[in-house]
């Protein structure tokens, strides 16, 4: 049997350096090409959207961001793998509505019917929930732009009040408009734009689909559109594993391998694990110059895979939160070498969890105040909040 090539953790690193754009040379000149480099960035976090553009780009500016995502209107945002909130480019969005977010809203409409039918608000909850989102949809259309609020002056039964979540401790009312209009944006029939303040902000305008999107779901088949979205799994992220590939996509075990099936990926050997990589893409490629940066909470490269020993190392325990969510982090070169947060004050404190040397410190030193100086009055505080992270704000 012939030896499968290795690639070590040395060569991912250089990939990951190069390939998600934070080596020097590697930078981008635009939001997009980060967007497009790293498929999609996680949009839970609004913050996170626009600190992993400014990690990334050669002229670091949130106001570019912005006029990417809502003035040029190259990015969007919406729900897509694992029901989780991405920002892509706007040619990628049907790529991922057909291949993830179709199955989500079919899912949601599914819940939001039962809750409709648990309530008692309407005898026929799919004839109601029909003509209510007829009705909101044609008042957006009216409006051009709207906030919750203003779609509910417009079609009262969007304040119909439930109860959300009434078997957790946080359970609390919710007006129904809320899962309403999620459930349209997972339809893709409608979008969020600006938010109402700054760009850390998550009160979010909604526009009309058509005002935004060039094209449709309805260009891809479901399975075409899960085997293209694999395929740039690989070409960002590979090499990684079949279960790297399953929790990243949240598609099922039977969905990935027939979409590797049909890509026919080269096989790796990652050091004892078998890693999956595009069939022309086996070849090394150079080492970047040493690098460091400082990546926001949920920035897409750690949360790229699922098995990420070969850069984490063991610093779980301070950077990840109990579900999973990693908080801000330092990197050297591929690596996770520590944390940061941005205290009250403005300061970017971070703390080095591996020994790196006088000269890696000092350039991780360098990029803490150059990215406080292009923060600038704004504050940055996770959504999510993690140990290291708590601990290095706590003063200041």
């Amino acid at each position: 049997m012939t030896a499968l090539p290795t690639i070590g953790p040395d060569q991912r690193r250089a990939r990951l350096g190069r390939r998600h754009r934070l080596a020097a040379d590697a930078r981008a000149d635009t939001p997009v090409q980060v967007a497009e480099s790293l498929l999609a960035l996680h949009g839970s976090d609004p913050a996170s959207v626009v600190l992993a553009v400014l990690a990334r780009t050669r002229q670091p500016d949130s106001a570019a961001v912005e006029d990417a995502l809502y003035e040029r209107r190259e990015l969007v945002r919406l729900l897509g793998m694992r029901r989780t909130m991405f920002v892509v480019p706007v040619a990628t969005a049907p790529v991922l509505q057909a291949a993830c977010t179709d199955l989500i809203a079919a899912r949601e409409r599914k819940k939001l019917l039962q809750v409709i039918e648990q309530y008692g608000i309407a005898t026929d909850p799919a004839g109601w929930l029909r003509d209510v989102e007829d009705t909101a949809l044609r008042a957006l259309a009216a409006r051009g732009t709207a906030t919750a609020a203003e779609l509910a002056q417009d079609e009262p039964r969007l304040r119909t009040a439930i109860l959300a979540s009434p078997d957790k401790s946080y359970a609390a009312k919710q007006n129904l408009g809320t899962r309403v209009l999620f459930g349209l944006g997972a339809q893709g029939r409608i979008v969020r734009g600006r938010p109402r303040g700054s760009w850390t902000s998550s009160q979010y305008t909604w526009w009309p689909a058509a005002s935004w999107l060039t094209s449709t779901a309805t260009d891809w088949a479901a399975e075409t559109a899960q085997v293209e979205l694999v395929r740039r799994w690989l070409a960002s992220f590979g090499p990684g594993t079949v279960e790297d590939l399953r929790w990243w996509t949240g598609l099922t075990l039977g969905q990935v391998r027939t979409a590797l099936a049909r890509i026919g990926p080269a096989e790796v050997d990652l050091g004892g694990v078998t890693g999956l990589v595009l069939g022309d893409d086996v070849d090394p490629v150079p080492e970047p110059e040493p690098w460091v940066a400082l990546l926001p909470a949920l920035d897409p490269t750690p949360m790229g895979w699922n098995q990420r020993d070969w850069f984490l190392g063991e610093h779980a325990a301070a950077l990840f939160d109990r579900s999973g969510n990693i908080g801000p982090t330092v990197w050297s070169d591929g690596r996770i070498v520590g944390g940061w947060g941005q205290r009250k004050d403005g300061e970017i404190a971070f703390r080095l969890l591996t020994e790196v040397g006088a000269e890696v410190t000092g350039a991780v030193r360098s990029a803490a105040e150059q990215l406080a100086a292009d923060l600038g009055d704004t504050r940055v505080t996770p959504r999510f909040r993690t140990p290291l992270e708590r601990e290095l704000t706590a003063s200041g």
